[in-house]
């Protein structure tokens, strides 16, 4: 959480050193760490003698209130850093002391403090004025779990416990309501009980296995944007997963993306190969190939492709973030002239894809580079002041409310993010869209523009639904599983009423079946009211009810997975439904979804 001096900072930050004190009540001899305010609370990170577990957070939370009560005033005092490490080291804070001599060599020659009754902190602040500010019932303390100091797994392991705090005790109850959803739609749950995916320790972590139900909707996914490509006028390519290392050095992924990449093979009488972390130095090769007119551009080459990036095991998190991923890749070769064009194309696809899944909060950021950091940005100051102009023009043309993210652009050139907020408050870029300079100079690309001169071309790299992992977990937390016809692994169940109608049920199958439906008939020894329990319970979004009027009059009954509401019709009227729902891509898992 950045530093601010709005209330509810000062709130967190206040509340963190009431914690830290209410704990050393219960444990005087604890060591203390770091403490800092979070986004949804604060922490604090301890080293005791005794562990502290669940068992003792009313405690403490009952003597956190009462050192509210007493309004302790927050004094601020600054000591020299001989001062300070005398302090701390007759304290017997021993992690405090190391921080505090980390801060002088740091050129720090003054530390701050803050002192609350007989509570004092190194801290820079800012405070409330005193702990009868902290509304009573605005915090929970919630859990308690390890963190290595500094991060280190070589050094000692803490326990941190966790404080949630807000402005007040609705705003506790709506963020814990909202979680408990959000634990509720995890994709790694829902994952599990609908078998979409799994992540197996036989085939490594971050590597996921798409099991049948969530291939289905991969692939759903994947021919949306092939359909969408090629009424754009894309061409596809399919380029291997591995290449030689000098690929990577002309692209600049070795020098500036290494710290991502997996480490080398080596291939005994060859040079070294690289698995892919991107595709685009195999689309330029594709492109290079042979000389190109300017009447050729712009060339728009897509390419699903599977890369590879080495994320650090702590960081992997289901299908949000993994090692092997399947990105709706593309790259645009194009004209100055087109460039413009080509990149607000982009952008409104994307929003596209955005508006058909109701996915709302998504926030665009213009990444640009940071001068300062020439290691990590191609150096080339007036291509960067171009591209960035130009992408910001393009940008500010759609009307679209952006935020800026300084030092966050590509090696090669600026990007437009599109970020999106899980349901556990965890941001992610879900889409992007790439300017790239320098790559054109360094695989030497060309046009034979209308002068009869050779020209360089842009290069947009664009990925609007990102990739199948992290698009698909956050459609399976947007949409709680419950996908629409298009997409779902099993779009309609049948079921009898009774075995005697199987006969009916099995012509309706078969019809649907003709159509490439996913249908599944439940001919089960279960009672009519489980198997529609567990219809539901798979989120099968289209059951169907089969009896003896049905039968009869020749007829279906329909029950939405969404909605209680029984319809019955026709089963032509049926099959015409589903054909509507599957060829329009109608999402009809929404409950305010009219079908005509």
């Amino acid at each position: 959480m950045e530093q601010s001096s709005d209330s509810l900072y000062k709130i967190r930050h206040s509340l963190a050193h009431v914690m830290a004190q209410a704990v050393l009540q219960v444990r005087p001899d604890a060591q203390l760490a770091f403490g800092p305010p979070v986004d949804n609370g604060c922490y604090y990170d301890f080293l005791f003698s005794e562990p502290i577990s669940s068992e003792h957070f009313k405690d403490i939370e009952k003597r956190m209130r009462r050192i509210i009560q007493e309004k302790q005033e927050f004094q601020h005092e600054m000591k020299t850093l001989d001062g300070a490490i005398e302090y701390l080291e007759s304290t017997g804070q021993h992690f405090k002391v190391e921080y505090c001599k980390e801060l002088g060599e740091r050129g720090e020659t003054a530390i701050g403090f803050y002192t609350n009754g007989p509570f004092t902190d190194m801290c820079a602040g800012p405070h409330l004025e005193h702990t009868g500010q902290i509304p009573q019932d605005c915090f929970q303390i919630d859990t308690v779990a390890g963190a290595y100091w500094r991060g280190d797994s070589n050094r000692p392991q803490l326990a941190r416990i966790y404080c949630l705090a807000f402005h007040n005790k609705k705003e506790l109850e709506e963020y814990l309501a909202a979680r408990k959803l959000a634990q509720e739609r995890d994709h790694r749950k829902l994952g599990k009980e609908l078998e979409l995916f799994l992540v197996s320790d036989q085939i490594g972590q971050g590597l996921p296995l798409w099991m049948p139900n969530g291939t289905v909707i991969r692939e759903a996914l994947e021919t949306l944007a092939k359909e969408m490509e090629a009424r754009a006028g894309y061409v596809r390519v399919a380029t291997p997963h591995i290449a030689k290392e000098d690929l990577y050095y002309t692209s600049g992924h070795l020098p500036y993306y290494k710290d991502s990449m997996f480490p080398p093979m080596h291939i005994e009488g060859e040079c070294n190969y690289y698995l892919k972390a991107m595709n685009c130095p195999h689309h330029h090769i594709i492109y290079g190939h042979r000389p190109r007119s300017y009447k050729e551009l712009p060339l728009r080459m897509a390419e699903f492709g599977t890369v590879y990036r080495y994320e650090s095991s702590g960081s992997l998190a289901g299908l949000l973030r993994v090692r092997a991923l399947c990105q709706n890749d593309a790259h645009i070769y194009c004209t100055p002239e087109q460039l413009r064009d080509e990149l607000l194309a982009t952008f409104r696809l994307t929003l596209y894809y955005f508006e058909l899944f109701r996915l709302k909060g998504v926030q665009v950021r213009f990444s640009t580079h940071d001068p300062e950091k020439k290691e990590k940005f191609v150096d080339n100051p007036q291509a960067w002041a171009e591209t960035e102009a130009i992408v910001k023009e393009v940008i500010e043309s759609t009307g679209v409310p952006y935020v800026v993210g300084e030092g966050e652009a590509a090696f090669y050139g600026p990007k437009i993010d599109f970020q999106a907020t899980t349901l556990l408050g965890r941001e992610e870029t879900i889409s992007t869209t790439q300017l790239d300079f320098a790559q054109p100079i360094t695989f030497d690309l060309t046009y034979v523009g209308a002068d009869g001169a050779s020209h360089r071309p842009y290069v947009v790299h664009r990925a609007p639904v990102g990739t199948h992992e992290r698009f698909i977990a956050f459609l399976i937390e947007h949409l709680g599983g419950a996908f629409p016809t298009w997409m779902a692994p099993h779009q309609v169940r049948i079921i009898t009423v009774s075995e005697v109608f199987e006969e009916y049920a099995r012509d309706l199958e078969g019809k649907l079946r003709q159509k490439l439906m996913r249908v599944e008939l439940d001919l089960s020894q279960n009672s009519f009211n489980k198997k529609v329990r567990e219809a539901v319970t798979q989120k099968i979004p289209n059951i169907v009810i089969i009896g003896g009027k049905e039968v009869e009059q020749g007829t279906i009954t329909l029950r939405r997975y969404c909605t209680q509401q029984q319809v019955t019709m026709s089963k032509e009227a049926f099959l015409d439904r589903m054909d509507k729902l599957v060829q329009e891509r109608i999402m009809d898992n929404f409950p305010d979804v009219v079908i005509d």
